[in-house]
């Protein structure tokens, strides 16, 4: 901010040059040897960013080979340097050839929208995640094992018809008491149900509600953004998109969040605050930013996800690692990874 007041000082707005706004102000009141300061900081600058971004696009590739979704190529990673040298160059080659085939106008739309896209499928991971987080998780190989064993070997106990006196006896007494207790107390059976019966209620709610999010969110943006309706029916569909962003936030802010969302992430680590507000604002920022890059950059980031669509259909969906992945319950997965230390612990 004061780097731009002092150039608006220096040189009117309307006066500035836009592709090099800075070292032109200062070439014009005589200050050349800014004016290559500025230049060489930007040459660098644009270098350090190429890097950046050049240097993770090799480990998401890699991420995504070593998930089966694409191809072992990509995760080969050299012996001597354990750096995933293919990818390397198959990404330098790639971003070589778009920006010589390419205007910088349209690379740049094609970055802002997977940038946003990310941030905005982010947002509302969050949202899901606090609200509606997915029942079952899937189990890693590592540990499937050691589950398909522990399922074999209760069924063996409960199926068994050989076994000592004192087991058929503990467990007869045990079901003695579960009968007694329910028949005693019929409120506990009552209550459980009601309970179960809430919290879905609670999920059906909360689906509904960022799906009102998203849908006026969406609703509102677009309305806002055409310029061919008319004014008044442009001001209907504002003022409905609107109201079903308000109605979904307010239903977000008022419910309230799921127990489970503590079993995903961290302990101790980053956690997204003033939800629901935030990450709808986000939202709503990013998808305007979005509907307004204009219809040549949507096209050709089609034609980008339509390949990657295609790659996932073709190999990505038959040699994917959750292809036999076995899913549990929060409560099944915590007891299992919670075993599976205290053995490691204990080995």
């Amino acid at each position: 901010m004061l780097v731009s007041v002092v150039i608006v000082g220096l040189v009117p707005y309307f006066a500035m040059d836009p592709d090099t706004p800075i070292s032109s102000a200062f070439a014009r009141h005589g200050m050349q040897w800014a004016m290559y300061l500025v230049t060489s900081g930007a040459v660098l600058a644009l270098c350090s960013t190429l890097m950046g971004s050049l240097l993770p696009q090799p480990r998401i590739l890699m991420a995504m080979a070593r998930d089966g979704l694409l191809p072992s190529f990509f995760s080969d990673v050299s012996e001597k340097t354990q750096v995933p040298v293919k990818s390397t160059i198959i990404t330098g080659i790639c971003a070589a050839s778009l920006a010589f085939f390419m205007d910088v106008s349209q690379l740049a739309g094609m970055v802002s929208v997977g940038t946003l896209l990310a941030f905005t499928i982010v947002a509302v991971s969050i949202l899901i995640l606090r609200y509606v987080p997915p029942d079952e998780v899937p189990l890693p190989s590592s540990l499937q094992t050691s589950f398909r064993l522990s399922q074999e070997c209760d069924e063996e106990k409960v199926g068994s018809p050989l076994g000592d006196g004192n087991h058929e006896q503990g467990t007869s007494e045990i079901k003695d008491v579960i009968v007694v207790e329910s028949i005693n107390d019929p409120l506990i059976e009552k209550q459980l149900y009601a309970n179960k019966l809430d919290e879905l209620n609670r999920r059906k709610t909360a689906a509904r509600s960022i799906a009102s999010v998203c849908v006026g969110v969406l609703i509102l943006t677009a309305s806002a953004s055409v310029t061919f309706l008319p004014f008044l029916v442009m001001c209907l569909f504002c003022v409905f998109g609107g109201l079903l962003l308000l109605a979904g936030l307010g239903m977000l802010s008022w419910i309230d969040q799921d127990d489970g969302r503590h079993s995903f992430g961290h302990s101790g680590g980053f956690i997204c605050p003033f939800v629901p507000l935030l990450p709808v604002m986000c939202i709503l920022i990013n998808t305007y930013l979005l509907i307004n890059l204009g219809g040549g950059t949507w096209m050709r980031v089609g034609v980008w996800l339509v390949m990657g669509v295609f790659v996932y259909i073709f190999y990505g969906r038959t040699h994917s690692s959750l292809t036999d992945v076995v899913y549990v319950s929060l409560a099944q997965a915590n007891e299992i990874y919670g075993s599976s230390s205290s053995s490691a612990f204990v080995a």
